[in-house]
């Protein structure tokens, strides 16, 4: 389908779906990355992901603030260097992964890209619908119930959806002005929460042990930059090439890491204090408890808008990623499909389930493992100067260059697959002791105690690929020839 940049403006529907952007039709800054990895990492969501560094890991906040550090702005350090991709091909992350995996074979990161994006948007919903709930009982007394829940879940999901079904210029344009909004709210909310710390519990708290630190590190990576990596390049595909890749990192780290260092520390104090918020089956609820009643209403708006703008983010990736595994419908159909499910995941979380915290934390630590899998496939690709073909990229027949052999590309589609299993098997992802969703065989072991699977499963894909793809590649012609000095300095 043919698009103008025209589309691409602040209050239209953006016509275009996952069809590289030429050139003539590239705009905007590496700033904007800036505000939009800030909007998506301004949610609660990292307070009970703090919390947990204490409650779970035993860390101290000084260990805590430092496993926040680099966590938080290696991830995003890694997103932004992904998202070069985008600025390069002009396309979403997983349509360009069609390039590395085939035509055929990226259907399998695809479907799980899609999975974890559904599983955020879920996640994401189910909190700011319990804000909406406290937000209505608080202003007018209204005792919540099945039917209010459901409005809750509609409301959210519906601004959503308004957000992301106009599109990438409305979405930047967003992210910039309620980054601002929302941001100075939850600053003036984190005041008071300071406020309620125990000092005496947090100072006098021993050193956790190193081991803790490091799975610490795995955990706030794994739930914050991890989790993002494969959307990276969806919203830089419209930058020009010219802009210097090691822009859009900075700001992608930046941009991110600010927010995150702040809340997850701020929630490392809070559970210092007072443990309950990391299993709290309502992070909302136990966070509104601990600030004064005057606060409640002003918290509550800042939780509600701060979720927003991660949500929206991820259904307009979501929207991309459906587009890619095949679904033929316009962009914001893609995206109001979407959305029905993350209704259904709402209606489960907050009306069936009984725990809240368990399956997030359960949820992260699977869907880590194939995504870093993916991540150290594209990044060893990536760093071979690939080039891209955009016809080839939206050609899905035998005609393609990237149909490989039988639409597979073998050393990447079996790279990823031995990353998993090898990720896998370091792996445990559990509710609780008693309750284990998955153990590896190997899970006890120093790797899997520390929750190394997914780094693991990053480098069985690096090390694979990298083993015996220069080959294949070079024989087949694949995009990893050699790049003239012209099309490196505009990939920079």
């Amino acid at each position: 389908m043919a698009a103008s940049k025209t589309n691409d403006r602040v209050g239209a529907i953006e016509t275009r779906g996952i069809e590289p952007v030429p050139d003539n039709e590239r705009h905007g800054q590496a700033g904007q990355m800036f505000w939009t990895w800030f909007a998506a990492n301004i949610s609660i969501l990292g307070l009970p992901l703090g919390a947990t560094l204490v409650a779970f890991r035993g860390l101290n906040i000084w260990q805590a603030m430092l496993v926040a550090v680099v966590g938080a702005f290696g991830s995003f350090a890694l997103v932004g260097a992904l998202s070069l991709a985008g600025k390069k091909g002009g396309a979403p992350a997983l349509t360009l992964s069609r390039a590395v995996f085939g035509q055929r074979g990226n259907a399998g990161p695809t479907l799980i890209t899609w999975l974890s994006r559904v599983g955020w948007e879920t996640i994401t919903t189910t909190t700011a619908a319990y804000a909406l709930l406290a937000l209505l009982g608080i202003s007018f007394g209204v005792d919540q119930n099945t039917v209010l829940t459901l409005v809750c879940l509609l409301v959210f999901i519906i601004c959503t959806l308004l957000i992301s079904g106009l599109g990438h210029a409305t979405i930047m344009w967003i992210n910039k002005w309620a980054t601002v909004v929302f941001g100075v709210l939850n600053l003036i909310v984190m005041g008071f929460l300071v406020a309620t710390v125990d000092w005496t519990k947090v100072l006098d708290a021993p050193t956790g042990p190193t081991s803790g630190v490091i799975a610490g590190i795995g955990f706030i990576a794994a739930g914050t930059g991890i989790g993002w990596a494969n959307a990276g390049a969806d919203y830089a595909r419209y930058l020009p090439r010219e802009i210097p890749g090691r822009r859009l990192i900075v700001a992608s780290a930046f941009g991110a890491g600010i927010p995150l260092v702040l809340l997850i520390s701020l929630g490392s104090l809070l559970a210092a204090g007072d443990p309950t918020l990391a299993t709290s089956s309502d992070p909302v609820a136990a966070i509104n408890a601990m600030l004064p009643s005057w606060m409640a209403i002003p918290y509550l708006i800042a939780a509600f808008g701060g979720l927003l703008m991660s949500n929206h983010l991820s259904t307009y990736s979501a929207g991309l990623t459906m587009i890619t595994l095949g679904l033929r419908v316009p962009r914001p159909m893609a995206v109001a499909l979407d959305v029905v499910l993350m209704f259904a995941g709402g209606i489960y979380f907050m009306l069936i389930a009984d725990d809240f915290y368990g399956p997030f934390s359960t949820f992260l630590t699977l869907l880590a493992v194939p995504i870093s899998a993916w991540i150290g496939v594209i990044a060893v690709d990536s760093l071979r100067g690939r080039t891209y073909d955009s016809e080839a990229l939206m050609d899905t027949t035998r005609t393609s260059r990237y149909w490989y052999a039988g639409g597979f590309h073998l050393p990447a589609v079996l790279g990823w697959a031995a990353a998993i299993v090898a990720g896998l098997l370091f792996t445990k992802a559990s509710t609780s002791e008693t309750d284990v969703w998955f153990a590896g065989p190997l899970s006890d072991t120093w790797f899997g105690v520390n929750g190394l699977g997914w780094a693991i499963s990053m480098a069985v894909g690096a090390a694979v690929y990298a083993l015996f793809g220069r080959r294949t590649g070079a024989a087949t012609g694949t995009g990893n020839e050699p790049v003239s000095p012209a099309l490196q300095e505009a990939g920079r």
